[in-house]
């Protein structure tokens, strides 16, 4: 007898299933990971649009006039100096600095925030939201604080690709051009008739956006999805649009250098080692892991991240060692074959006595020893970026 939970299914499985969908397990949910093939679906998105169904992640609501304190104490980012509209990484850690998921943050205005968190973590911060909330105590008034899980009533899609504001502007409605939206900001809009709020954000090192929609009054979260989503494809095919999958988006945040939960991070991984310092502001008042993570700040680790470039075109996979010489000098944390730059790189924690670029290694593919170079991160950016 398994006491394993079902796996979940977005709005959208039914047409995934439909339409060549290649189902996997993903973070406790059935998803795509690829419709033709990864290279395929990879190459759209770089030269054209493609269409990925993220839904899987977790999509958190915070109201009230405690929200925004709380948010700012569960955070490693700042949150006090959010504008309307604005999105910002960062990240949730332990008190000991271990991450325990990256996530974007939403202020929608001065009461109402969001959180996008990974699928496979949703429970997890969850559990750790109501932990720390059931210790909200203002000194100044009542506690003013709402939460709720709204992932299995909303649907998140994303386009991604230098055609995918052309695409998208031309289905939208909105009191702001959304081409005039700056990176990381949003507003809520209409699309294809359908009421949602619009972000330019991604996961794939191109512009694009992400949409998310509720279900409506008389019409399914899965009846407006699956027009949303068709929609957007019809809209989109004289650029060559294609529904993506996992795989490519795997591929193509490697090539962004993007972290992956699980991967470059996870509760044994303090995000300065990953090269996140970005998103930890050690100056704001206090917050979750702020001691620990003044002290690793302090006093580095030994290990910091880098990219890897292979000679071979064998993929170097997570938990491969890296090597000088005889002397094992760090691991891998992800790895595939690069379609934009037809090379195999990988991402991995090396001791930072050999992170100089240029610098020579070698990582152990199944027994065997295959050469590759330290390089700067990221592997790939646009050039409009």
């Amino acid at each position: 007898m398994t006491t394993d939970a079902p796996l979940l299914r977005t709005p959208l499985y039914a047409w995934h299933a439909s339409h060549n969908g290649r189902i996997v397990e993903f973070g406790g949910w059935e998803m795509p990971v690829q419709y033709s093939s990864i290279v395929d679906e990879h190459h759209a998105v770089r030269k054209g649009a493609g269409l990925f169904d993220i839904s899987h992640m977790g999509r958190l609501s915070f109201s009230g006039l405690d929200a925004e304190p709380f948010l700012s104490n569960l955070l490693t980012c700042r949150v006090d100096n959010l504008v309307d509209g604005q999105i910002r990484y960062g990240l949730v850690c332990q008190e000991d600095g271990g991450v325990l998921d990256d996530i974007l943050v939403y202020k929608l205005d001065a009461m109402n925030f969001g959180l996008v968190v990974n699928a496979s973590n949703r429970n997890k911060i969850v559990a750790w939201i109501n932990q720390h909330a059931a210790n909200l105590n203002p000194a100044d008034h009542a506690v003013d604080f709402e939460f709720e899980d709204l992932t299995s009533t909303s649907a998140m899609i994303a386009i991604q690709g230098p055609k995918a504001l052309g695409i998208l502007s031309s289905l939208t409605t909105s009191t702001i051009p959304i081409g005039s939206l700056k990176y990381y900001s949003g507003c809520a809009a209409t699309v294809a008739g359908i009421e949602a709020y619009i972000s330019r954000t991604g996961y794939t090192g191109e512009d694009g956006f992400e949409i998310t929609i509720s279900a409506g009054p008389t019409q399914s979260l899965e009846q407006l999805s699956t027009t949303l989503w068709e929609k957007l494809l019809t809209a989109g095919q004289v650029d060559g649009i294609q529904p993506c999958g996992l795989g490519c988006r795997d591929t193509l945040r490697l090539e962004a250098a993007m972290p992956l939960y699980g991967h470059e991070l996870n509760e044994n991984l303090d995000p300065l080692t990953a090269g996140l310092g970005f998103a930890v502001k050690l100056e704001k008042p206090n917050f979750i892991g702020q001691s620990a993570l003044a002290a690793i700040k302090a006093n580095p680790g030994e290990n910091v991240r880098v990219g890897l470039k292979l000679t071979s075109r064998r993929i170097a996979r997570e938990h491969s060692e890296v090597y000088a010489g005889e002397t094992k000098i760090g691991e891998v944390t992800s790895g595939t074959f690069s379609p934009t730059l037809e090379q195999s790189i990988a991402m991995a924690y090396i001791n930072k006595s050999h992170v100089a670029p240029g610098t020579a290694i070698e990582v152990d593919i199944r027994g065997k020893r295959e050469a590759a170079t330290i390089v700067v991160l990221p592997f790939y950016k646009r050039s409009n970026s």
